[in-house]
């Protein structure tokens, strides 16, 4: 860990990278240009020989689609104590989708025409689930809910499968719960540019939803314009905001929770009392040795997590905004009154009862948010983004007799007088 105090005589310059934006690595670009080139171009060959290549199963047509069989295997090995908190994660996130879907509108402006909105479910999406170090069992749950939500019917599921070719048991009941309707076992920036082009086994989808490392991110960035996507969600991030009323075993136990995530997780501590910064260090040292993942835990807070001392909450505050976090934790005297403040975080944690994990696994919100400054162009995942909005128009004639004014000004200002005319012609 690097403890940064406002006090050091190189803080301005060494606090410079948390204002930040989501830009790739060149290598990153280049290495995914020519994954996805393969692709478009070589379809299931380059698709099955990249899997192989990055540590992934033995693949052919016949065996990339995780059947009927083994699925219905792996859903009968899955305990009783996991399917019920699958099922409650499931319960708050379909709630939570259900309240802020778009509905259908309709009515009539000023010149009495007939406006209004229609929202219809995407037919075909793709979704992202990361396999890698952990099965994100829950990231099916945050994803795939939203479209069944919405009323998608085809939800295709792209997920690295271990090199037996197999998928984690409780993933694979997370997606058939939450409607997933095709399962591929592929992953990478393969998987995201097989969704968008296309190949011999996978047909392409509408939009791609979903986490995963910076190669899937950087996928989904170049495959835009071809396909929808919905964010930009990379690596892990947190960002607390705490002030001397914090438990300092608390808010360590949070930042280890993201530290976990291991490779290019970034964790922040901010506060402006330098004895709370020294307990919350040492209770991470003390903390983390008890941990099971104790490799990707120390990666990052070697190479990737920052204590700050600020000056005071403001400094904090304006620090989160220029960082973008994708989850922002602030446990101070004055919650509500800072996370008012707070304008880029993909999430906002209120309170010391409020663990970022109970966001990732069970509140109702989506858990897929922004990372890597994406923040502060994107929001997280909700349910609105699989649904098409189309706007809908119906004049008759005495609203277009009402309307014809505007529209020749109009069609003389911009010269364009088929325009004007064929508005005018309908009422001669």
């Amino acid at each position: 860990m690097r403890t940064l105090r406002f006090t050091d005589t190189d803080y301005p310059d060494a606090i410079r990278f948390l204002d930040r934006h989501a830009e790739p690595s060149a290598e990153v670009h280049s290495t995914v240009a020519e994954i996805v080139a393969r692709i478009r171009k070589e379809g299931d060959q380059a698709l099955f020989e990249l899997t192989r290549k990055f540590g992934g199963p033995e693949l052919t047509g016949a065996t990339v689609r995780v059947s009927e069989a083994e699925l219905a295997a792996a859903v009968g090995r899955v305990s009783e104590e996991t399917k019920q908190a699958i099922a409650t994660s499931h319960l708050n996130v379909k709630t939570f989708a259900e309240k802020s879907r778009r509905v259908d509108w309709s009515a009539k402006n000023a010149q009495g025409v007939q406006v209004g909105e229609r929202f219809d479910p995407f037919q075909r999406v793709g979704v992202y689930v990361p396999g890698g170090t952990a099965p994100l069992v829950s990231t099916a749950v945050m994803t795939c809910t939203l479209a069944q939500v919405a009323g998608v019917p085809e939800i295709v599921v792209a997920t690295p499968a271990g090199p037996d070719g197999k998928v984690n048991d409780a993933l694979l009941f997370a997606l058939q719960l939450t409607g997933a309707t095709e399962i591929y076992k592929v992953g990478g920036a393969q998987a995201v540019a097989a969704l968008a082009f296309g190949t011999e086994s996978i047909r392409p989808v509408a939009k791609i939803y979903g986490p995963g490392n910076a190669y899937v991110v950087e996928a989904k960035r170049q495959v835009f314009g071809r396909v929808a996507v919905d964010l930009l969600p990379g690596p892990s991030e947190i960002f607390i905001i705490a002030d001397q009323s914090a438990n300092a075993a608390w808010v360590a136990a949070d930042l280890l929770a993201q530290a976990e995530h291991g490779h290019n997780s970034l964790v922040i501590f901010a506060t402006d009392s330098g004895a709370l910064l020294e307990k919350v260090a040492a209770e991470v040292e003390a903390q983390a040795a008890k941990l099971s993942r104790v490799t990707h835990l120390r990666e990052v807070l070697d190479t990737s997590t920052y204590l700050l001392q600020v000056k005071d909450i403001d400094e904090a505050v304006a620090l989160c905004n220029a960082f973008a976090p994708e989850h922002a934790s602030v446990v101070t005297a004055d919650d509500d009154g800072v996370a008012a403040r707070l304008r880029t975080a993909g999430a906002i944690f209120l309170g010391g009862y409020s663990p970022v994990s109970g966001g990732d696994f069970v509140a109702g919100p989506s858990h897929e948010l922004p990372t890597g400054g994406a923040g502060k162009s994107f929001p997280g995942l909700t349910v609105d983004q699989f649904q098409r909005r189309t706007s809908l128009v119906r004049f008759d004639a005495e609203s277009l007799r009402a309307s014809l004014p505007v529209i020749q000004t109009f069609a003389n200002v911009e010269g364009l007088d088929a325009h004007g005319r064929s508005a005018a012609i309908r009422l001669e």
